[in-house]
């Protein structure tokens, strides 16, 4: 009897370990013919080598900071080792793979709790297997064959990985390669949107809370609602971990897990961050320069794709501050604009009749996105008029936040008509550097860049063109007079339809005025004077060698500014009276790098000389007469208007400022120009359409509606020390022949004319 046990039990023990061994060579075969490829192609030493993945472009400002990125699928952009930081190594080993160090790419005792747990102690992944299958291997099967030869995969995978890279490559990879949703791909755009940081600043909770996601992004997202509460629960598991492996004590993890969640989300689309509409036209640019600048295959080179890096001239300090100031007073503006539209029986319109109204709003109707969509789908007039006219859950923008509501989208285009806009770009005159650029008051819901892609009439701030022409060719002072009286130009001298005689605003006259007189107060007649003194055609000259693109026609009334132009062009031309007369063609790109931080090109800026140093200092001369005196002397208040804060703002300037205000016929427009040394800005305000704006000139001059932003704006710049604006003087030529000193005027030169004909300039 105890013979036949013992036999009975010695066949058990074989049969034992005729499994185990079975097991471990069927696994063998397996993992053999895995490696041969025969449950499916394997990624070859190449592939390995250099993983495909798609790189978004990262656009990087002057100093140094990520504004956005351009990318499809994937917002990634790869980091190396020494950018993580310690605790999140820590966190990740102790919770996704605590023998990482220890095992070649399969954590065998893992695999093995996991088989005898029946998976519910958790898998046994490694970081190596979980590489494996974020680079090559995504997707997954309900079909138990399928998903069983994509683990052997894995494995095979992992090992020739664990051979060619080493640990601290692994684990990094790994993290670039993690999706967190909320278009963060990988652990550089994952601190950045979920806690407005690059990895090398997470502390232990930040970590943790990252490593926690790693499980299921979504399911244990610290921003979904939803799923804030699972979030926690699994970041405190982490702290568990880490305190297990002996990274931290059990004091900090009872400490750690005490803390509330905390993030700061802060998304990265095309419409969130810093500089949307200047990414929006660089990319574009981008565009263009890829086709014309092919790799050495002959491939262009995909924005979206191959991780570019585009370093630009904006400085992200000064470009925050250029959005703050806009939004800090349009949203302000739009308050006096809204209270006046409720005696507006056209409203947001005036001088236009019901059937000029309907054709503004059939306009943007066909220009909407909507209907756009609508047609390509091949719907009719009749089908799209229905959905335009019926009512539809919505988010739309107000100053006070998006706000859901129910309306036609019809009534959303009148809606948005309402909205008074504006624009503001600033440029460093010595180098041409664009350092802020501002297209609008919201990207997300308003596209149209007001800095490049709309023209505007310009009003007064063309006046000194015509002034810059009478320096520096008939070598006029500040200190000249000339009679303000009504001044006709007739038909025949340049062709015109009609003899052009301008009025001054109000219809005020008087005796003779100085041109610096004349440029602060804006006055038509001596302005029209001057330009007949030089001819139009030469005043055209001198503003398209300064950098005015448009096309300009050569008649009088371009002096008073009767010309749609760009915020761009007027700034960039403004920038050459405060380079001494040396126009610098705008950059925003300084250099293109590849992923691999090869230098694809520098970019240099074009220049030209326009006209004279002393030229250039004589019309800043003048235009300082105007934030003195003129129109722009608000910026030297320190007054508050309390029951007004459009107009009574208490900027308290005492440095040297060259500024023109402008404003156009109705008010559609606001326009100021402002110069220190190193740095013109400009900036436009009005609505969409020109029939939007203020009935009177209270609010609605450019003194109003745009110098506020340019005052607001700067008083940020100079309380900001980390930057270098000036606040001095402008730099005096050596030899100045011109007077300046209208206290000392030479009674010979009185009276003295000089015409100009078309060649002479």
């Amino acid at each position: 009897m105890t013979k036949k046990k013992t036999a009975n039990f010695s066949k058990y023990i074989k049969w034992f370990w005729g499994i185990i061994i079975g097991g471990f060579l069927t696994l063998g075969l397996l993992f053999l013919l895995a490696s041969w490829g025969v449950f499916g192609a394997l990624p070859t030493f190449e592939e390995l080598e250099n993983p495909k993945s798609d790189l978004a472009t990262e656009v990087i400002s002057s100093d140094g900071k990520t504004l956005g990125k351009y990318y499809v699928n994937a917002n990634r952009t790869p980091i190396q080792y020494k950018d993580l930081p310690e605790n999140l190594i820590k966190a990740v080993v102790a919770t996704e793979d605590e023998r990482f160090y220890e095992h070649s790419g399969i954590d065998f005792r893992g695999t093995a709790r996991a088989v005898a747990n029946l998976g519910r102690s958790g898998g046994a992944s490694t970081i190596t297997q979980q590489l494996a299958k974020n680079l090559f291997n995504r997707g997954g099967s309900s079909n138990i064959f399928k998903r069983l030869s994509q683990k052997l995969k894995e494995w095979v995978v992992a090992v020739k990985l664990e051979r060619q890279y080493t640990k601290e490559e692994i684990v990094t990879m790994y993290f670039n390669t993690q999706d967190f949703i909320f278009n963060a791909v990988g652990i550089r755009s994952a601190a950045r949107i979920y806690f407005g940081k690059e990895p090398k600043d997470l502390d232990l909770q930040e970590s943790a809370i990252l490593v926690a996601m790693l499980k299921n992004p979504r399911q244990f997202n610290p921003h979904r609602e939803r799923s804030k509460a699972k979030s926690l629960v699994r970041r405190n598991v982490v702290f568990a971990q880490m305190e297990k492996n002996g990274f931290i004590t059990e004091q900090q993890k009872d400490s750690l897990q005490k803390l509330p969640l905390k993030i700061n989300f802060t998304p990265e689309s095309h419409s969130d961050g810093l500089a949307t509409y200047f990414r929006e036209h660089l990319r574009n640019y981008l565009k263009d320069w890829a086709k014309e600048h092919p790799k050495a295959n002959g491939e262009e080179y995909n924005i979206y794709k191959d991780g570019l890096k585009i370093y630009t001239t904006i400085d992200s300090r000064m470009q925050q501050y250029a959005e703050e100031a806009v939004v800090e007073h349009m949203s302000n503006l739009q308050t006096y604009f809204d209270k006046e539209q409720k005696r507006n029986k056209t409203a947001p319109f005036y001088d236009i009749d019901k059937r000029d109204i309907e054709r503004i709003l059939r306009r943007a109707k066909l220009n909407s996105d909507r209907y756009k969509r609508m047609k390509a789908e091949g719907k009719s007039e009749k089908e799209i008029d229905k959905v335009f006219n019926t009512a539809t859950d919505m988010r739309i923008f107000t100053w006070k936040g998006e706000r859901d509501t129910v309306m036609t989208p019809y009534d959303s285009i009148r809606h948005y008509k309402y909205f008074l806009r504006s624009g503001l770009v600033s440029i460093e005159p010595q180098t041409g550097h664009i350092k802020a650029w501002v297209g609008g008051i919201n990207h997300k819901y308003f596209k149209y860049d007001a800095v490049e892609q709309q023209k505007r009439q310009v009003g007064s701030t063309f006046k000194p063109f015509v002034y810059a022409t009478a320096i520096n060719q008939l070598k006029m002072s500040p200190c000249d007079k000339l009679p303000n009286t009504p001044y006709t130009i007739p038909k025949e001298k340049y062709g015109m339809p009609e003899d052009w005689t301008p009025k001054n605003a109000g219809g005020k006259y008087g005796e003779e005025l100085t041109l610096k007189d004349a440029l602060a107060g804006s006055v038509n007649v001596i302005t029209a004077q001057l330009i007949d003194k030089v001819s139009p055609i030469n005043v055209v000259r001198l503003a398209e060698s300064a950098g005015i693109k448009s096309k300009l026609e050569a008649n009088p009334s371009i002096a008073l500014g009767a010309i749609e132009l760009s915020l761009m062009e007027m700034v960039s031309a403004y920038s050459t009276f405060a380079n001494k007369g040396l126009r610098v063609s705008p950059l925003m790109v300084t250099r293109i790098e590849d992923k691999n931080g090869t230098v694809l090109q520098e970019f240099v800026p074009e220049t030209k000389e326009v006209l004279s140093e002393e030229s250039a200092y004589v019309i800043l001369d003048l235009m300082q007469g105007v934030t003195r005196a003129g129109s722009g002397a608000r910026l030297r208040s320190n007054y508050t208007n309390a029951g007004d804060a459009a107009t009574g703002f208490p900027y308290g300037f005492t440095n040297p400022i060259a500024g023109k205000t402008g404003t156009t016929q109705n008010q559609s427009d606001g326009w100021f120009m402002g110069i220190v040394p190193n740095l013109a800005t400009g900036v436009w305000a009005g609505g969409e359409d020109r029939a939007t704006h203020f009935a009177g000139l209270r609010y609605g001059q450019g003194a109003t509606m745009a110098l506020p932003t340019w005052g607001i704006f700067m008083r940020k710049c100079y309380e900001d020390k980390t930057l270098d604006v000036s606040n001095g003087s402008f730099e005096k030529p050596k030899d100045i022949s011109i007077n300046l000193d209208c206290s000392k005027v030479d009674s010979s030169k009185e009276g003295e004319e000089e015409k100009l004909d078309d060649t002479d300039f």
